[in-house]
Protein backbone atom coordinates (compact mmCIF):
# COMPACT_ATOMS: atom_id res chain seq x y z
CA UNK A 1 0.00 0.00 0.00
CA UNK A 2 1.06 3.51 -0.91
CA UNK A 3 2.57 5.59 2.00
CA UNK A 4 1.55 9.24 2.12
CA UNK A 5 3.53 11.33 4.36
CA UNK A 6 2.91 15.38 5.35
CA UNK A 7 5.85 16.94 7.07
CA UNK A 8 4.45 20.60 8.29
CA UNK A 9 6.01 23.03 10.44
CA UNK A 10 4.28 23.95 14.06
CA UNK A 11 1.88 22.40 16.13
CA UNK A 12 -2.19 22.21 15.02
CA UNK A 13 -4.79 24.16 16.76
CA UNK A 14 -7.61 21.74 18.48
CA UNK A 15 -9.97 22.68 15.21
CA UNK A 16 -7.59 22.39 12.28
CA UNK A 17 -6.39 18.97 14.01
CA UNK A 18 -10.29 17.41 14.15
CA UNK A 19 -10.77 18.16 10.27
CA UNK A 20 -7.37 16.55 9.45
CA UNK A 21 -8.19 13.68 11.82
CA UNK A 22 -11.23 13.49 9.75
CA UNK A 23 -9.53 13.21 6.27
CA UNK A 24 -6.83 10.76 8.16
CA UNK A 25 -9.52 8.45 9.17
CA UNK A 26 -10.82 8.20 5.29
CA UNK A 27 -7.57 8.29 4.08
CA UNK A 28 -7.06 4.76 5.62
CA UNK A 29 -8.48 2.77 2.98
CA UNK A 30 -6.51 3.98 0.09
CA UNK A 31 -2.83 4.83 2.17
CA UNK A 32 -0.88 4.40 4.96
CA UNK A 33 -1.01 8.35 5.94
CA UNK A 34 0.99 10.21 8.80
CA UNK A 35 1.51 13.65 9.33
CA UNK A 36 4.85 15.11 11.36
CA UNK A 37 4.39 18.03 12.98
CA UNK A 38 7.95 19.60 13.56
CA UNK A 39 8.57 22.60 16.07
CA UNK A 40 9.19 25.92 15.04
CA UNK A 41 12.50 27.12 14.91
CA UNK A 42 14.50 29.67 12.47
CA UNK A 43 14.58 27.98 8.76
CA UNK A 44 17.86 25.79 9.04
CA UNK A 45 17.04 24.33 12.61
CA UNK A 46 13.27 23.46 10.42
CA UNK A 47 14.99 22.33 7.11
CA UNK A 48 17.47 20.02 9.19
CA UNK A 49 14.57 18.80 11.06
CA UNK A 50 12.52 17.85 8.21
CA UNK A 51 15.22 16.03 6.52
CA UNK A 52 15.06 12.90 8.65
CA UNK A 53 11.64 12.10 7.34
CA UNK A 54 11.96 12.63 3.77
CA UNK A 55 10.93 9.21 2.07
CA UNK A 56 10.12 8.31 -1.55
CA UNK A 57 9.41 11.03 -3.49
CA UNK A 58 9.82 14.70 -2.15
CA UNK A 59 6.75 17.05 -2.71
CA UNK A 60 7.78 20.83 -1.44
CA UNK A 61 3.87 22.95 -1.04
CA UNK A 62 4.85 26.40 -2.29
CA UNK A 63 3.41 29.32 -3.55
CA UNK A 64 5.75 29.18 -6.59
CA UNK A 65 5.29 25.39 -7.62
CA UNK A 66 3.38 24.21 -10.34
CA UNK A 67 0.04 25.40 -10.40
CA UNK A 68 -2.18 22.61 -9.46
CA UNK A 69 -5.86 21.36 -9.50
CA UNK A 70 -7.26 18.32 -7.92
CA UNK A 71 -7.39 16.02 -10.95
CA UNK A 72 -4.03 16.83 -11.67
CA UNK A 73 -2.96 16.25 -8.41
CA UNK A 74 -4.83 12.93 -8.31
CA UNK A 75 -2.89 12.11 -11.81
CA UNK A 76 0.15 12.45 -9.91
CA UNK A 77 -0.34 10.86 -7.39
CA UNK A 78 -1.67 7.69 -9.20
CA UNK A 79 1.56 8.17 -11.42
CA UNK A 80 3.93 8.40 -8.57
CA UNK A 81 2.03 5.37 -7.03
CA UNK A 82 3.06 2.94 -10.37
CA UNK A 83 6.99 3.90 -9.37
CA UNK A 84 7.28 4.52 -6.21
CA UNK A 85 5.95 3.04 -1.96
CA UNK A 86 6.40 6.77 -0.59
CA UNK A 87 5.10 10.05 -1.14
CA UNK A 88 6.45 12.76 1.61
CA UNK A 89 4.66 16.81 1.28
CA UNK A 90 6.49 19.60 2.96
CA UNK A 91 4.46 22.50 4.24
CA UNK A 92 7.50 24.16 5.41
CA UNK A 93 7.31 27.36 7.66
CA UNK A 94 6.90 30.76 7.43
CA UNK A 95 9.84 31.67 6.00
CA UNK A 96 9.97 28.47 3.59
CA UNK A 97 12.43 25.64 3.57
CA UNK A 98 16.34 26.22 3.52
CA UNK A 99 18.14 25.83 -0.03
CA UNK A 100 20.29 22.67 1.08
CA UNK A 101 17.10 21.00 0.95
CA UNK A 102 16.73 21.47 -3.13
CA UNK A 103 18.90 18.05 -3.71
CA UNK A 104 15.54 15.89 -2.23
CA UNK A 105 13.08 17.75 -3.72
CA UNK A 106 11.69 16.12 -6.63
CA UNK A 107 8.82 18.63 -7.44
CA UNK A 108 6.74 21.93 -6.21
CA UNK A 109 3.27 22.40 -6.35
CA UNK A 110 0.91 25.01 -5.60
CA UNK A 111 -2.44 25.46 -4.56
CA UNK A 112 -2.81 29.14 -5.62
CA UNK A 113 -0.87 32.31 -5.45
CA UNK A 114 -3.00 32.67 -2.44
CA UNK A 115 -0.94 32.38 1.02
CA UNK A 116 -2.88 30.54 3.34
CA UNK A 117 -2.33 29.78 7.22
CA UNK A 118 -0.23 26.48 7.44
CA UNK A 119 -2.81 24.96 9.56
CA UNK A 120 -5.15 25.91 6.87
CA UNK A 121 -3.28 24.92 4.47
CA UNK A 122 -2.36 21.17 6.42
CA UNK A 123 -6.34 20.87 6.31
CA UNK A 124 -6.71 21.69 2.68
CA UNK A 125 -3.52 19.41 1.57
CA UNK A 126 -5.02 16.35 3.51
CA UNK A 127 -8.76 17.31 2.08
CA UNK A 128 -7.10 17.23 -1.67
CA UNK A 129 -4.79 13.99 -1.25
CA UNK A 130 -8.55 12.06 0.03
CA UNK A 131 -9.92 13.87 -3.30
CA UNK A 132 -7.40 12.52 -4.99
CA UNK A 133 -8.11 9.30 -4.07
CA UNK A 134 -11.93 9.99 -4.70
CA UNK A 135 -10.97 10.63 -7.99
CA UNK A 136 -8.96 7.86 -9.00
CA UNK A 137 -11.35 5.39 -7.53
CA UNK A 138 -14.40 7.29 -9.16
CA UNK A 139 -16.35 7.84 -6.34
CA UNK A 140 -18.94 10.53 -5.30
CA UNK A 141 -17.00 12.59 -3.23
CA UNK A 142 -15.43 14.91 -6.14
CA UNK A 143 -18.01 16.45 -8.53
Amino acid sequence: MLSIKIVAIGKCESYYFDAVAEYTKRLSKYCNFEIIQIKNSDIKGETDAIRPHLKGHVILCAIQGELVTSESLASKIDKLSHTTSAITFIIGGSDGVGTHLDNQIHDRVSFGRATFPHQLFRVMLTEQIYRAFTILNNEKYHK
